[in-house]
């Protein structure tokens, strides 16, 4: 199914309610660790950083990752961010409920994830 669908997603990598968008490619390391009702789009890229092969993101609940973002490193991205497209993230955000974006990513806004339906941000 990973061949037909253009996807690389390792068990056990994601909590519950994992969302994807659309059909294609998305690759994702088996030492990722992403939390629970992640939306996750085409061309995504959560991996390691060159030659460290456990340095991998840590990524919070309700995340939504835009197209064409690209998660390395050994990082943390806290609860209800919303990575904006094309982003690469390659250091920690760890204020919840914030967009981030860029190259190199950077917070953009104090409007996190459009999708948590939780209730107002702690």
């Amino acid at each position: 199914m990973e061949t037909r669908l253009g996807f690389s997603i390792p068990l056990n990598v994601f909590g519950s309610g994992l969302s994807i968008a659309r059909v294609g490619p998305i690759v994702v390391s088996p030492y990722a660790r992403i939390g629970r009702n992640c939306r996750i789009h085409v061309g995504v890229n959560i991996g390691t950083r060159a030659g460290v092969p456990d340095g991998a993101p840590t990524i919070g609940d309700d995340v939504y990752i835009g197209p064409g973002a690209k998660l390395f490193g050994h990082i943390e991205v806290a609860d209800r961010i919303a990575v904006g497209a094309n982003a690469v993230v390659n250091k920690s955000f760890g204020e919840p409920g914030i967009s981030i974006g860029g190259v190199p990513a950077k917070k953009i806004s104090d409007k996190g994830n459009p999708d948590y339906k939780g209730g107002k941000p702690e």
